[in-house]
């Protein structure tokens, strides 16, 4: 079989290693040369904010994150990063703050150095996305690359145990919906499968020893690998009904993408068997989709998008709202009713045939 395909490699810097984030974005605030830095930060992990803001020229602090990053949010942050002169951004957070920087950046130019403290992934992709109204608009631009990515494992250690299970299956979506995403090729089908080698045991001994900092490091490994697959292969038809489903009814990020995959895996595995046989391998199973579904309720993940606060009465709007977003190159077609049932299978918790392989 002849092999071609067209692959785009980002770049950036990456640095990993346990107690070191101080250490890490001082070196890189360094190397980049910038003096006057804004930094976006969560309510976690207030100690190294203090001691990264000692160390480095930080001149305004924004600890004000709201998730799906809506617009007037982006407005604020933008004009303080003006009014501040500031040349680098550092977020400090999980996806929202790195979302934040990211918008910040898309308006402003300035470079991100981005430590995470979840395991989003939004750091090593060059796709942001702003609410405005009940529409989250997404879209890819270079300049939203963090420059410098800072792992350091011990950050993640205050995510509360339902966190940190959905934001780890949230790395799993973006490994998974990489393999038929539009611009999926052999390099980033092989990020994603080694994705998710990475995640699913670091999930289970992460869940079975929550002060397991190996776990922790591989979980890092893993949602890094999976998101260089999703920012290469872009959003496939799970992300784009993630997409619609956050920034209309503002349904929580990870939860969704959690609670949604294993029924978009079940629509779509059977017409993409290259990607089945990847995730059936990752997961230890004989059905993906059943396997995803398993894995969810053995880490006692959320099964419901009812629990999360979708109506039922929302089901028929959303469906609409996602249709002309489905990619052209989906495995197979999706029509209207398509995406009615898979959005009411995932808001009923419905069980997925085979769950118990």
């Amino acid at each position: 079989m002849n092999i071609a395909f067209d692959h785009m490699t980002l770049s950036q810097r990456v640095l990993f290693g346990t107690g070191k984030a101080v250490e890490h974005v001082t070196a890189a605030v360094e190397d980049l040369g910038a003096r006057r830095l804004l930094l976006i930060h969560g309510t976690l992990n207030t100690q190294v904010v203090e001691a990264i803001a000692e160390r480095t020229g930080v001149v305004h602090l924004i600890d004000e994150i709201v998730q799906h990053v809506p617009a007037a949010n982006v407005a604020a942050a933008t004009a303080d990063a003006v009014a501040a002169d500031a040349d680098a951004v550092i977020s400090i957070g999980g996806g929202s703050s790195t979302g934040l920087a990211k918008a910040v950046a898309l308006r402003t130019g300035i470079p991100i150095i981005a430590v995470p403290t979840t395991f989003a992934g939004s750091e090593a992709t060059d796709i942001w996305g702003i609410t405005e109204g009940r529409r989250k608009n997404t879209g890819a631009d270079p300049c939203v690359l963090p420059k410098v990515v800072v792992y350091d494992a011990s950050l993640t250690s205050g995510l509360p145990r339902a966190l940190a299970v959905a934001s780890g299956l949230n790395a799993v979506a973006h490994a998974v919906d990489g393999l038929w995403a539009p611009r999926a090729d052999p390099i980033n089908r092989a990020f994603g499968t080694e994705g998710l080698r990475a995640l699913v045991p670091g999930l289970r001994s992460l869940v079975a020893n929550p002060d397991d900092i190996q776990a922790r490091e591989q979980m890092l490994f893993g949602a890094y690998l999976a998101a260089l697959a999703f920012a290469s292969a872009g959003s496939g038809l799970h992300h784009k009904i993630c997409h619609t489903l956050g920034g209309a009814f503002n349904l929580p990020h990870a939860e969704m993408h959690s609670i949604l995959l294993p029924y978009v895996t079940d629509f779509n595995a059977p017409f993409a068997r290259d990607a089945e046989n990847r995730i059936v391998s990752a997961l230890g199973c004989l059905s993906a989709a059943a396997g995803l579904n398993t894995l969810r309720n053995e880490l006692g993940a959320t099964p419901s998008l009812a629990d999360i606060g979708l109506r039922e009465t929302d089901i028929d709007n959303a469906a609409e709202l996602a249709l002309p977003l489905v990619p052209a190159s989906n495995p197979r077609p999706v029509t209207l009713p398509d995406l009615r049932r898979i959005i009411r299978a995932a808001w009923a918790g419905e069980p997925i045939l085979g769950a118990e392989q």
